[in-house]
């Protein structure tokens, strides 16, 4: 499932392709097959911390819940904000491997209509044309309707929450699953447009002894539910990489063809993904709501942490949370034999990327939040955050011409209507 909605494809630039002319190193020293079989394991290491940071997180929300405290609650806090580091580094998997885009819905999917599953405040509204489920409210509500018939909502478990609820009626918007379902219930909504602050839910919306605004012990068993589900799908992905697992073996049965995914991967997670869905249209519109991670408040991590996901696939390397480090060959390693000056440029603007997105998360924990940034008339910010949308197309650029100088073939990177047909967001 994609965060909002799909754009159009964009073609890889036709003025990249290598000349016929070209002369190319007649032995290559790296081996395609172990390029991806790296890829694959970092892709394994990223899957596997990501499910262990997730286990912390079950370890916290069980304390929470057990004694909810504001201590309690701000170390649960805490975990989801550490669990999303691993994850964003591994959502350039998502493109190029089937099997990670048909799972990601599950584990990602924004944005949410978080009426969904709990009380919202007045200003969210009442209705929506799009869904009926706008304010379905799961937590208050043991039994609910979905296109028309009653669907029993008396246990939330598990099972319910991803057969039933999530993604019910066909709409994407309902979301009952995964990260930002659970930080909506860690942090309620945000309520301050553009303003200073985060979701401020109380701990108290959590107790069985003094509980606030009603049905605590369903909206616990929700946050309980969900994130034993997120653990499972997290479980579920890593072993999609080990050694059986299907995911690799998809890769590793035609290595030449895996290089192209795993470039086109990059390329569509840098242009369409991020710089143009998650950053250039919330730029676009001035609106708080187009951003990630809009409950807590942590979406110039999340972008700083895909943008850190581009280059570790690139330069073949990642560092995983116990401080090891996978290093093997690289696309890189493969660029440098065809192009030396290409590698040093497409290196260079990867490195120049990741100074422009820890700019802005400095100025994110600094100066003001990310949906303060994008807020209408705010010069400054705006800057701050094109300038790492500029970067992200720019280091595109060079990875179309590595897709070509590898002859990769002519696969289609993901666009978005953002850069490629700014005033069809309008309309």
């Amino acid at each position: 499932m994609i965060p909002g909605p799909r754009s159009a494809l964009t073609p890889i630039c036709a003025a990249f392709a290598l000349s016929i002319g070209a002369t190319l190193p007649a032995v290559a020293q790296t081996d395609a097959a172990a390029v991806v079989t790296n890829y694959a394991d970092i892709a394994e290491a990223k899957y596997e911390d990501s499910f262990l940071a997730a286990q912390a997180l079950g370890v916290a929300v069980a304390a929470f819940l057990a004694t909810p405290t504001e201590q309690t609650h701000n170390d649960a806090k805490a975990a989801w904000l550490a669990a999303r580091i691993p994850y964003q580094q591994s959502e350039v998997y998502r493109f190029g491997n089937p099997i990670v885009d048909a799972w990601e819905g599950r584990v990602n999917a924004w944005p949410l209509d978080e009426g969904l599953i709990d009380y919202v405040d007045v200003t969210y509204g009442s209705e929506s044309d799009e869904n009926s489920l706008y304010t379905a409210n799961v937590i208050a509500n043991p039994s609910i309707e979905i296109d028309g018939k009653p669907v029993d909502a008396s246990s939330i478990s598990p099972e319910f929450l991803a057969t039933s609820l999530h993604e019910a009626g066909a709409i994407e918007a309902n979301v009952a699953t995964g990260y930002h379902a659970i930080e909506f219930l860690l942090w309620g909504q945000d309520l301050n447009g553009t303003g200073p602050g985060a979701g401020a839910r109380a701990h108290t919306d959590f107790s069985l002894d003094a509980c606030t605004n009603g049905n605590c012990d369903r909206r616990r068993d929700y946050l309980d539910a969900a994130t034993r589900l997120l653990i499972a799908d997290l479980a579920e992905m890593a072993g999609n990489w080990r050694s059986a697992g299907p995911a690799r073996t998809t890769l590793m049965s035609d290595p030449q063809s895996s290089l192209s995914a795993i470039l086109i991967g990059m390329g569509s997670l840098s242009y369409g993904e991020l710089a143009g869905e998650r950053m250039k249209l919330g730029l676009l519109l001035n609106d708080p709501e187009e951003e990630h991670d809009c409950f807590s408040d942590n979406t110039h991590n999340s972008h700083l942490y895909d943008a850190l996901g581009i280059q570790n696939v690139y330069l073949g390397t990642y560092q995983r949370l116990d401080g090891s480090v996978i290093d093997g060959p690289s696309v890189s390693d493969l660029v440098t034999e065809r192009d030396e000056a290409l590698d040093s440029e497409l290196k260079s603007k990867l490195l120049a990327t990741m100074d422009t997105m820890r700019d802005m998360a400095k100025h994110a924990e600094t100066v003001e939040a990310y949906d303060q940034m994008i807020g209408e008339g705010n010069t400054r910010g705006n800057a701050v955050v094109q300038a790492a949308i500029d970067a992200l197309i720019d280091q595109t650029r060079s990875i179309e011409r590595a897709i070509a100088t590898l002859q990769l073939g002519t696969g289609e990177l993901e666009g978005s209507d953002s850069l490629d047909n700014p005033q069809a967001v309008f309309e």
